[in-house]
């Protein structure tokens, strides 16, 4: 969710990706009670039902009601939508949901191979992702329309005509569609085309109580995982997760997808097969996949090398946290309780004499129908304080759909001795027999120095703004973004110096208060190839700060020299030297 843009209600950069993250997140406060995001479900809701031109939050223009040329993107936002009406009971949710099935049932069409829903607007393509949502949203929508028949005619209808398709071959593996002869293009077996047979046919089970139904489902899943499918050494593998490929921001996904209907699959079977599988799968992420800042990897088994390395955004992050979701036991508990640590600084870079202050919040959260007097407690590495070391907050919640919000106020000392490294400062809050443990990360530093696009990056980053890290090694801000790294240096320092490997329409600009800058490198020339790549460096004495705690912080800032061409400054490597 840091990822995630209250402004555009969104996750940058991908329309039918955001649909799907949200429901991850979805998925995350279904299973466990924390109710915390449902404010930006609605945010999204209120602030992206309208009409949109091209390039605003799809490379398509946004009709409306969350509907494109793209059907199967109208579909994602359908589920997602009515799951928020599963989270709140909201009816504006499950209405939106049936305006957008019936604008996907215009592009139902039995005069080409038989049935079936197009892609697209322009009726080039019969696929599988497209008619699998389909049976899943208007199975869905039966499940939640008292008295329906409507949708579950057409549901079954889908299913029907899926099956007869040509699409799922003779080893019950789904290929990606049809050709223009109706038959089975054999193109790439996708993981979220297998999960969504999978998870159509288990709503749509759910629906008639269909023995034929789920043992259909059941013979998909085991061509799943059986010999030729889409597991390698026991870890769900996609095609692109090869070591000489790379998976585009689509297929980053899609594993993701499968994990939420294989968990669909546990909860209904109960087949110790499957759940085998789930945690086997969750264990692989959190064991190979997760780097030290708690991000999620796009390979699961973590394999990773220079020319296709092992990526790291938000949306292999929504994907591998399927996995995890669905090894969360069930059922929900009955009420919850969140917490997040926050310090303001996350990195402390020691003077020679003194210790250093960090301002923090513990921040709580807690859905329910009971009051929850909650007992928090802190607790430090060795040598440090936090305060306070304890303290009760009441929490007075009014049912699951409306969590309530509380913050105390923090403290932390870090000793002038404290070792370089990463420190862990970890908050316990309990009540009425829930517990829930939040941990800060902070980093001691007498240097700088880093590459982008890792987790070594992430403390020094203050404001990534719009920028993007698509690969290993590299943050880049086009048009009007920019990222901003922060500097704290220790209270005695007399002089620094910063290089950045950098290339592209960079503007660099510093400051020592985040609100007065200097430009100190501009590149005037259009270069769009790399060619400027170069270490630059920048003196940075005459900005040394003075901060609240005694630091002298320094904040560099990166954006786009030309930015209607999309080169903006791309930085690779970032160094600093200090005198103190």
């Amino acid at each position: 969710m840091g990822s995630y843009d209250p402004e555009k209600a969104w996750f940058p950069s991908s329309w039918w990706n955001s649909a799907v993250a949200l429901q991850t997140i979805g998925d995350y406060m279904q299973r466990t009670g924390d109710r915390r995001y449902l404010g930006q479900l609605d945010n999204t809701f209120e602030k992206d039902k309208g009409a949109f031109p091209a390039g605003v939050l799809s490379g398509d223009p946004l009709l409306g009601n969350f509907t494109s040329r793209a059907i199967d993107d109208s579909e994602w936002w359908g589920l997602t939508w009515l799951q928020a009406y599963d989270l709140t009971h909201d009816p504006k949710y499950l209405d939106m949901a049936v305006t957008i099935a019936n604008y996907v049932y215009g592009y139902w069409d039995t005069s080409t191979c038989g049935g079936g829903v197009w892609w697209d607007a322009e009726r080039t393509y019969k696929n599988a992702i497209t008619n699998g949502l389909w049976i899943r949203l208007t199975a869905e929508l039966h499940n939640r329309i008292p008295g329906d028949t409507l949708w579950l005619g057409r549901s079954r209808t889908a299913w029907q005509w899926f099956q007869g398709s040509g699409m799922i071959n003779a080893n019950d593996l789904v290929n990606d569609g049809l050709t223009n002869a109706c038959t089975n293009n054999g193109q790439n077996v996708w993981t979220y085309n297998q999960g969504l047979a999978i998870g159509g046919g288990l709503e749509l089970w759910r629906a008639t109580k269909d023995p034929a139904i789920l043992a259909t489902v059941k013979r998909l899943a085991d061509a799943s995982i059986g010999p030729g499918g889409l597991v390698t050494d026991g870890t769900l593998t996609e095609t692109c997760d090869a070591d000489d490929q790379t998976c585009d921001d689509n297929g980053k996904q899609f594993k993701g997808i499968f994990m939420r209907y294989w968990t669909d699959l546990v909860d209904t079977t109960h087949d110790s097969r499957y759940a085998d599988f789930l945690e086997r799968q969750a264990d692989t992420v959190w064991n190979r996949d997760r780097d030290a800042a708690n991000r999620l990897g796009t390979r699961w088994a973590g394999a990773t090398n220079d020319d296709h390395p092992n990526v790291f955004d938000w949306r292999t992050q929504a994907s591998a946290l399927s996995a995890l979701i669905g090894d969360v036991p069930l059922p929900t508990p009955f009420a919850s309780l969140a917490a997040t640590l926050s310090p303001a600084q996350p990195v402390i870079m020691p003077s020679a004499s003194g210790n250093a202050t960090i301002p923090g919040e513990l921040g709580l959260s807690a859905s329910g129908y009971l009051p929850l007097v909650t007992l928090v407690s802190t607790d430090a590495p060795a040598g440090w304080s936090a305060s306070p070391r304890a303290a009760l907050v009441t929490l007075r919640p009014h049912g699951n759909a409306a969590p309530v919000y509380r913050s105390v106020p923090m403290r932390i000392t870090v000793p002038t001795a404290a070792a370089d490294g990463h420190h862990t400062v970890t908050a316990n809050a309990f009540a009425a027999g829930l517990r829930f443990t939040a941990q800060a990360d902070v980093l001691v530093a007498h240097s700088v120095d880093f590459d982008t696009g890792t987790a070594g990056e992430l403390p020094w980053l203050f404001d990534p703004d719009h920028s993007q890290s698509n690969r290993v090694q590299n943050r880049f801000a086009d048009g009007n973004a920019h990222f901003t790294y922060r500097f704290p240096f220790p209270a005695d320092t007399t002089s620094a110096q910063v290089t950045l490997t950098i290339d592209a329409e960079f503007v660099v600009q510093v400051s020592s208060d985040n609100e007065n800058w200097t430009t100190v490198l501009k590149e005037d020339r259009p270069i769009t190839d790399g060619s400027n790549k170069a270490d630059r460096s920048i003196d940075l004495t005459p900005y040394l700060g003075s901060g609240a705690d005694g630091a002298k912080p320094v904040y560099l800032k990166v954006s786009d020299s030309f930015p209607n061409d999309g080169w903006g400054g791309r930085v690779y490597h970032v160094t600093a030297n200090i005198v103190q």
